[in-house]
């Protein structure tokens, strides 16, 4: 059984990256996309339970992904959310986990630790 993931980033060329790089994991597919927090959590709120691992970005074309992930908190056992995000600092790794994140990963040096993690998983729902 593949891993489920729905993908919060505003920036087309991050996701026309992760999208592929996610399915060349083998076990991963991504579902859908979406830009901003509103679009995120119509998403989420439609589609609860068909997901195993939401991928969001703090900052999105509209609103927060704080709030994506906030949203999420009372997901089901096997879902999982990641902050993927190229601000994180002590502080917004703090507020992401106590959001209910997870884990949380910085876009610019922390890739490897993020394929891990989702290989992890994927592994996981095997």
């Amino acid at each position: 059984m593949p891993l489920t993931v729905f993908l919060v980033e505003d920036n087309p060329a991050i996701r026309d990256v992760l999208i592929p790089a996610l399915r060349d994991l083998g076990q991963s597919d991504v579902l859908a996309s979406a830009e901003s927090q509103g679009e995120a959590i119509a998403w989420l709120a439609s589609h609860k339970g068909c997901w195993n691992l939401a991928i969001v970005d703090f900052y999105l074309k509209e609103g927060s992904g704080l709030r994506v992930v906030q949203w999420c908190k009372e997901r089901d056992r096997g879902q999982h959310v990641v902050v993927l995000t190229n601000s994180a600092t002590p502080a917004r790794r703090s507020a992401c986990e106590q959001a209910g994140a997870d884990a949380v990963f910085d876009k610019s040096n922390e890739l490897e630790e993020f394929f891990d993690y989702c290989l992890g998983l994927a592994e996981q729902s095997q």
